[in-house]
């Protein structure tokens, strides 16, 4: 086998790209900005540099934990330029970390004390593996990593933290956010049970079965709908688009635990994980729009946008 193609290589960003699971950046994306839409001193570039920030996040946070399990991936993922050795953990550690610092330093520099949130959450980033590996550790480790979001997004607009943590709409907001991505955290577990057995990790859904998965991931979804709706309740008629995309994101969930339920194997689950993905994102998307009406027309946008960028993975059965 050839040596990996290190960053200094042209050949290193296109599988590099592959790692990043652009396809998933909408997830932090749109529930950062809910963060970014519960303030309004942050205008203009410093706008667009935190939105950028935000939806990057998610891809190189993911390209950090691969690092750490290549054990179950190589088995649920082989296509993946980092289990098949086109490109290396070093390598991508490095640049992983680098672009986690350069999106840490946007925030920084809207406000300084955004540095202690975001390096708490690259330190859970590097320690979810350890968690994955216990049935009872890796959804809520994962959850309050991205419920985290929300919270530097108002950080952003300024204040210091423990301050920030009590205003209005915050708490609701992260609420949000764990519930929901703790459904996708669980039923993502579905589509590698084997591999994830094989490999030795204790999932929820390897401990007790799928169908508890299923379950437990549905509970998780009731307490992101409990938040949502404490954030929303004052706002829920402020936007008609708002409003559709967050009703239209529930009802999704709902529908797709549904269709989870006779799931019996691993390539049965990617494909529907797709359509639990996107009613996490536009639930928060909605929640912004609602928040923050302007922004409405390109949240719209970026909803319409996310459901063929989800469709064109490299694999129907990962997401």
């Amino acid at each position: 086998m050839s040596a990996p193609f290190p960053p200094t290589d042209p050949q290193f960003w296109p599988r590099y790209w592959v790692t990043l699971r652009p396809y998933l950046f909408f997830v932090s994306g749109s529930v950062g900005w809910v963060g970014l839409a519960l303030g309004d001193r942050v205008q203009g570039v410093g706008l667009a540099l935190a939105m950028l920030a935000f939806f990057l996040t998610y891809g190189l946070g993911q390209a950090l934990t691969d690092t750490t399990q290549i054990d179950t991936d190589s088995l649920s993922a082989p296509y993946r330029p980092l289990v098949r050795g086109e490109i290396s953990v070093p390598h991508v550690l490095a640049v992983s970390l680098a672009g986690l610092t350069a999106c840490a330093a946007v925030f920084a520099w809207l406000n300084p004390w955004t540095l202690a949130v975001s390096l708490v959450s690259v330190v859970g980033l590097a320690t979810y593996t350890v968690l994955k590996r216990r049935w009872w550790g890796g959804p809520p480790w994962n959850s309050w990593i991205v419920a985290l979001l929300p919270l530097i997004g108002l950080l952003a607009h300024g204040g210091r933290p423990w301050e920030v943590v009590l205003q209005p709409g915050i708490r609701p907001a992260m609420l949000s956010a764990f519930g929901t991505y703790a459904t996708f955290v669980l039923l993502g577990y579905l589509k590698d049970v084997e591999a994830d057995r094989a490999s030795g990790y204790d999932t929820f859904a390897v401990h007790f079965g799928r169908r508890p998965a299923v379950l437990a991931s549905a509970a998780f979804g009731t307490l992101g709908l409990v938040g949502s709706l404490a954030l929303v309740r004052t706002v829920w008629a402020d936007s008609l688009a708002g409003l559709g995309l967050w009703g239209l994101g529930f009802a999704g969930l709902a529908a797709v635990h549904v269709r989870f339920l006779p799931v019996a194997r691993d390539d049965e689950a990617g494909p529907l994980l797709v359509y639990g993905v996107l009613g996490l994102v536009w639930i928060h998307l909605g929640e912004a729009a609602l928040l923050r009406p302007g922004w409405a027309p390109f949240l719209l946008i970026v909803a319409v946008v996310a459901l063929p960028a989800l469709l064109a993975r490299p694999s129907r059965e990962q997401v």
